[in-house]
């Protein structure tokens, strides 16, 4: 399994600060543009952005991806420090 990209990580970052209520400013308008033609996220009258549920699916699969990604790296380094230990003489 690949780590998580740079770019789910870029995206992740950037749904959790619209699901916080700090959206992309106005100077993000191509952002703003492809959040919305994806479908992850929508905006309000007043031009604020909001997740749709396509978006809040998307931030749960990248946070429990990062999770995921953390644990098996955790194993790893178990793994490799109970060998080290192993051939030690």
């Amino acid at each position: 399994m690949d780590p998580i990209s740079l770019e789910d990580l870029a995206l992740l970052d950037v749904l959790q600060r619209i699901d916080h209520g700090h959206a992309p400013d106005d100077h993000s308008r191509t952002l703003r543009e492809r959040l919305i033609e994806s479908a992850l996220a929508h905006a309000d009258e007043d031009g604020t952005l909001a997740l749709t549920d396509a978006g809040v699916e998307r931030c749960k699969s990248l946070r429990h991806r990062m999770a995921a990604d953390a644990e098996a790296a955790q194993v790893l380094k178990d793994r490799e420090e109970a060998a080290q230990e192993t051939e030690a003489p």
